[in-house]
């Protein structure tokens, strides 16, 4: 291939390598040169173009890229039309990629002008997605280059697996304290897990955690004509004699593997029953989180043996994103109920629903809603109390003189409650765990209440965000543990941080609570006017004041 600067009437043929944009003349890269565009050149005053010219023996990019794309592609493979040197390659159906990763590599070494990528091997694909790329870095190449492309395949095939396994059947154990709840969201997750697929849920078995009622439930769904069967212990599986890999054996089951060097989803068992496979999902298989359970599942789903050899081999890669929620064993923890925990009493906005006065510095029993609310707060577990100002700044403060709070003024109060809350992150001490986000409209949230979510914070057993609930219903408070500072500190607007919770569905811990309180914020005057016909709060007996 030649390649260089000529004169416009000598590039007759050639493809232009730089776009031309000179007075009247445009030309894109790439475009061939014909009569046309060697008169419109002329015409607009172009001496000189960069022009790449095809030798006798050469092939274009667009015809070598689709011919190696098209030796490439396998069962449920489609090739896209090649366009500037492109040929993009198509899972044709859903299904698990399978790539032969030296033939990858045997194609891309052949010269640098040709270049093959894929997505990962073994990932879980759906049809349209793309799934490999082949693109010509010249405009041409030799054609016994290309020709030494297709000779590095050997016969070698992208091709995606179709999923063929439809019936699923799940035995959940339970224990004392596994609440029936979590129980429902790991169906629910395992459902949406199943669905790319195809595959669904046809039995479900919730069975003491023991071997005699997990076997029998085993041997049920089997019986039943379940494909593949999850098992969803209520605790981890920590040796082959446990009693998730004991029940399968005691079917006549056999063990594949036990553990993965995938994180997260070390704690993972591989076996069967006979042709049906059978796994023994880590704990967290219940968040709907990629781990090392999705790179197992989805390739049984296609009907793909996975093997101990084929578990053994997945640790490049295998440290998967950091989680929120991974425990972290080797820092040291506090006993539940004994955690420092500081409060943050959101006391800036403008109380723009109030029609005009400020509604915290309204009167409830004969105390202002902010001053009920950080009392509250003071006589709760919780320390040290952040009141964060903004709006009438001036008047917040002397409604709560003589409480040993510290005060932040958050000057950009009129931008949103995400600056408040930044503001109060901020001003927590690096020893405390977490903070609990009061609000300073909320007078009817108890210090019993506060107490209770500080005693569910329990960061090194997931649980890193708290919330009253009461019939399904969450309110506030919100308790966050510290290693989700990060995300609070990057709120924007006027927005809390509610999406952060649906987030970290898996983090949430729920609290059940009684009465009104974390439901009732006082921003409307006639909120005011309902609290005040049932007034709720308690007198409170607060610690004496810090002598700082």
């Amino acid at each position: 291939m030649r390649f260089g600067p000529v004169s416009p009437k000598d590039a007759l043929g050639g493809v232009t390598v730089h776009a031309i944009r000179q007075n009247s003349c445009v030309l894109k890269k790439g475009t061939l040169i014909g009569p046309d565009e060697v008169i419109a050149m002329l015409h607009a005053g172009v001496t000189e173009i960069v022009v790449a010219r095809l030798d006798e023996d050469d092939v274009s990019e667009d015809i070598a890229a689709a011919s190696i794309a098209q030796a490439i592609a396998g069962e449920g493979v489609a090739v896209e039309r090649a366009f500037t040197g492109r040929a993009n390659l198509f899972a044709a159906q859903a299904g698990v990629l399978m790539v032969d990763r030296d033939a990858v590599d045997r194609v891309n070494r052949v010269d640098e002008a040709i270049t093959f990528a894929t997505l990962p091997a073994f990932k879980a694909v759906v049809e349209g997605e793309m799934i490999g790329t082949v693109k010509l870095i010249p405009f041409g190449i030799e054609t016994t280059l290309r020709d030494m492309a297709l000779a590095a395949l050997k016969g070698s095939k992208l091709r995606v697996a179709p999923f063929c396994i439809k019936r699923v059947g799940v035995v959940s154990t339970m224990l004392p304290g596994l609440a029936p709840k979590v129980i429902d969201k790991t169906i629910r997750v395992t459902e949406d897990r199943l669905a790319p697929a195809g595959a669904s849920i046809v039995a479900e078995r919730r069975v003491p955690h023991a071997q005699a009622g997990l076997s029998a439930a085993i041997r049920e769904l089997t019986d039943l004509g379940a494909e593949l069967v999850l098992v969803f212990g209520a605790s981890a599986i920590a040796d082959r004699r446990d009693v998730i890999p004991a029940a399968l054996e005691d079917v006549g089951g056999h063990i594949e593997h036990f553990g993965m060097p995938v994180d997260p989803g070390n704690l993972i068992l591989i076996g069967g029953v006979g042709n049906v496979p059978v796994i023994g999902a880590p704990g967290c298989a219940r968040s709907p989180k990629e781990n090392g359970f999705d790179w197992v599942l989805m390739r049984l789903l296609a009907g793909l043996k996975v093997t101990r050899e084929d578990v053994t081999g997945m640790g490049v890669g295998g440290l998967l994103m950091e989680i929120v929620t991974r425990p972290q064993p080797r820092v040291a923890t506090e006993g539940e109920g004994n955690r420092s925990v500081a409060a943050i009493v959101l006391a800036a906005g403008r109380s723009t629903r109030m029609g005009g006065p400020n509604k915290l510095l309204a009167e409830l029993d004969g105390k202002t809603l902010v001053r009920t609310v950080t009392e509250q707060a003071l006589a709760s577990k919780a320390s040290p109390v952040i009141v964060v100002t903004g709006h009438q700044h001036a008047d917040v403060e002397r409604a709560l003189q003589g409480l040993d709070v510290r005060f932040v003024h958050n000057p950009d109060f009129a931008d949103g409650l995400a600056g408040s809350v930044k503001m109060g992150i901020a001003a927590v001490p690096e020893n405390a765990d977490g903070a609990v986000v009061c609000l300073g409209d909320m007078p009817l949230v108890d210090t019993q209440t506060i107490d209770r979510l500080i005693d569910a914070l329990s960061p090194d057993q997931g649980a890193l965000i708290v919330v009253p609930v009461n019939d399904g219903r969450r309110g506030n408070p919100v308790l966050w543990a510290r290693r989700l500072f990060g995300e609070l500190m990057a709120l924007e607007g006027d927005f809390g941080a509610r999406h952060l919770i649906a987030r970290h569905a898996e983090a949430v811990a729920e609290v059940e609570v009684n009465g009104r309180g974390p439901f009732l914020d006082i921003d409307t005057p006639e909120a005011l006017a309902n609290a005040r016909q049932k007034p709720a709060v308690v007198k409170l007996k607060l610690p004496p004041r810090s002598s700082n």
